[in-house]
């Protein structure tokens, strides 16, 4: 089948997404010939340094291919009101970080459809990734679902386990596999259930989890702590929040960003860290950088 062909028999579909994530599971699904006829994108950040708006990901990949893409500041009448302008087969949403209402999800013919990078009903929530290293939740992996207007509730269409082949990864890194892995999964189920050849099945509800919006504040780390629970934290945080404790130079507390580590003999050995109004350098430059 060639993908004209693939393109002409795809459902049609709106995507909803942001990074980390969009990227990837659009990647996926251009690959299995599944083009979104819009893309409702995230906010552009204004760069205060270049004094120029800076397109999110999600919204540069659809300006390369001319799909049309919106990014609503909130989920109001006038976007319900443009998504009704036309019969859709479904939605399709990846991290899109907005409540989407009822009515909403309830516009196209067959709902609205999440891929969530955990196991559900294990780690709801907006940070499933980087919680799941945080908590040492090693069985990892990622869910497709129906959405509804409870926080990852819905029944569950699909789900796929996938292992690390080292434990804890740096976040970024997982972010990557559950997004290429949640975008294959996605490209499968995707037309499946606009056919009506998938039976959705309730979660468990009774064994879910949770989990939160982290924020700066907590990435502080206590170097006395157990060591492990601070690796897992240093690679929980990878990029966002960032991970940081405060050190003794010339006499004054100095802020410093611990970018990675690892343990050896049961310690905790820095190996990369920037401190404030510095560059990134080894822990050991740094080390000899306060003895002076």
């Amino acid at each position: 089948m060639t993908t004209n062909e693939k393109n002409k028999n795809s459902p049609h579909f709106v995507f909803f997404g942001t990074a980390p994530l969009a990227g990837d599971v659009l990647d996926q699904l251009e690959a299995a010939g599944l083009t979104p006829a819009l893309i409702v994108a995230g906010a552009d950040r204004y760069d205060s340094r270049k004094k120029e708006n800076i397109f999110p990901p999600e919204k540069e990949w659809a300006l390369e291919r001319s799909i049309p893409v919106i990014q609503p500041e909130k989920i109001d009448d006038e976007l319900i009101s443009t998504l009704n302008k036309e019969k859709w087969d479904v939605f399709m949403v990846a991290s899109y970080g907005k409540i989407l209402p009822k009515r909403l999800l309830d516009i196209p013919r067959r709902g609205t459809i999440n891929m969530h990078p955990s196991l559900l009903p294990r780690l709801r929530g907006p940070s499933p990734i980087r919680s799941a290293i945080l908590t040492d939740e090693k069985n990892t992996g990622v869910s497709i679902m129906l959405l509804d207007e409870e926080l990852d509730h819905g029944p569950l269409l699909a789900q796929k386990k996938v292992a690390m082949p080292e434990w804890p990864p740096r976040g970024k890194t997982l972010d990557a596999v559950l997004a290429t892995e949640g975008g294959k999964l996605t490209a499968e189920i995707l037309p499946l259930w606009v056919r009506g050849e998938i039976e959705p099945r309730e979660q468990n509800h009774d064994v879910a989890t949770y989990c939160k919006i982290f924020t700066k504040e907590d990435g502080l780390l206590d170097l006395s702590d157990d060591p492990y629970k601070n690796l897992l934290k240093i690679r929980a945080f990878d990029g966002w929040p960032g991970t940081y404790t405060f050190m003794e130079k010339n006499g004054k507390q100095v802020r410093v960003q611990i970018l990675d580590a690892h343990i050896a003999n049961g310690k905790l050995i820095l190996d990369t860290v920037k401190p404030e109004g510095k560059g990134e350098m080894p822990y050991a430059d740094f080390l000899r950088s306060i003895k002076k």
